[in-house]
């Protein structure tokens, strides 16, 4: 999952070099910290935070299949 979510931030960035995915197991799930430049941070979200809606359902759909409960967080 954490390399799902790289790949698909770094793709959507103009620096790509400052992507950071941590995972933190939390009550039974695992938490996924997005992190991206400051100038980045729009493009990660989307507008009306589409972008980031998709890759959350894409974090839950692949956690169902897995068994596994995923939340992904966008730090700032």
């Amino acid at each position: 999952m954490k390399v799902m979510v790289e790949r698909i931030a770094r793709a959507l960035v103009n620096r790509p070099a400052e992507v950071e995915v941590r995972e933190v197991e939390e009550d039974g799930e695992t938490v996924l910290e997005l992190q991206v430049a400051q100038e980045d941070l729009g493009k990660v979200i989307g507008r009306q935070g589409r972008t980031a809606r998709a890759i959350r359902t894409l974090l839950g759909v692949t956690g169902a299949r897995s068994g596994r409960r995923f939340t992904l967080e966008i730090l700032e």
